[in-house]
């Protein structure tokens, strides 16, 4: 065997070292990792001294300007209250500069997991909550700047929670401008539309009024793009209510057909009816 030769689990495990923060002197006990991305590591933890386990994500190495806008980030998310946005119990700092947030610990199923089993209307469903959540984060000044599947759980309870904001990007969810470090508001709705995208499904033909919209979330330019949240889900919305797609111009057979479905009960009642009154009249003959 070659003595210079190291194997992928050895190489993984002096990672793990290497990674490992030190809480010595802190009031948290650090446990196992449970999530890793490109901004760092969340571990499970636990909290001494209200004696409850937690969840926290220590930042990779950074610059002291990406760690203050780190912190600055987790206290404005501290200060949000929305069943969508996972609760931020302290900050701080470790001694080799990395910054350290202590959030609940979410017990559940990745977005994409748990929409695998559901119809397309349930997929909907759980997306419209995404959008409502990162409207109100939005709202208040905060942008997510890393929105994907992993990133978005749905609780044992059903709750969804939108997990890591002040993320860098991940490839195939990230708009191009963030290249630049050219980011705003539009930038997340480039990722929301990647994520319907996703749950529509990949290799399915989805509607076309749906497609259009996909489309239109994920325009190369952030002005073509829907201009927040709020305005991707209205059209979601209006795709599940059997309405016009404000993103797709309906041919004339489409908008037939659409009312159609819409209106197939009175439709089909009518047609009962008449149906019933040519009848009578043939046998009143």
């Amino acid at each position: 065997m070659n003595p210079d030769f190291i194997s992928d689990a050895a190489v993984a495990r002096l990672r793990a070292l290497e990674d490992r923060p030190d809480f010595a002197g802190t009031r948290y006990e650090i446990g196992d990792p449970i999530g890793r991305g490109g901004m760092g590591i969340v571990f499970r933890g636990r909290d001494r001294e209200l004696d409850r386990e937690v969840a926290i994500k220590v930042t990779a190495w950074s610059t002291a300007a990406d760690a203050d806008r780190l912190r600055a980030e987790a206290r404005i998310l501290a200060r949000l209250e929305h069943p969508g946005i996972v609760p931020v119990h302290d900050v701080g700092r470790l001694p080799d500069g990395r910054v350290f947030t202590v959030m609940m610990l979410v017990r559940g199923e990745r977005l994409d997991t748990r929409a695998a089993s559901l119809p397309l209307p349930d997929r909907l469903r759980l997306f419209d909550r995404v959008c409502e959540t990162v409207a109100f984060a939005h709202a208040r000044g905060l942008i997510h700047r890393d929105l994907k599947p992993a990133n978005i759980m749905v609780g044992e309870h059903g709750q969804v929670l939108v997990l890591d904001w002040g993320g860098g990007g991940t490839e195939g969810y990230m708009a191009p401008e963030q290249a630049s470090a050219t980011v705003d508001v539009r930038s997340d709705v480039f990722a929301l539309g990647a994520i319907l995208r996703d749950l529509v499904g990949h290799g399915v033909r989805a509607p076309r009024p749906l497609a259009s919209v996909i489309a239109r979330a994920t325009a190369l330019r952030p002005d073509d793009r829907y201009q927040g949240p709020a305005d991707l889900a209205a059209d979601v919305r209006r795709f599940m209510d059997g309405a016009a797609v404000g993103a797709h111009r309906e041919s004339p057979f489409e908008w037939t057909a659409r009312q159609m479905r819409v209106y197939r009960t009175p439709l089909a009642l009518i047609g009962a009816y008449l149906a019933m009154r040519a009848l009578l009249l043939f046998w009143s003959r």
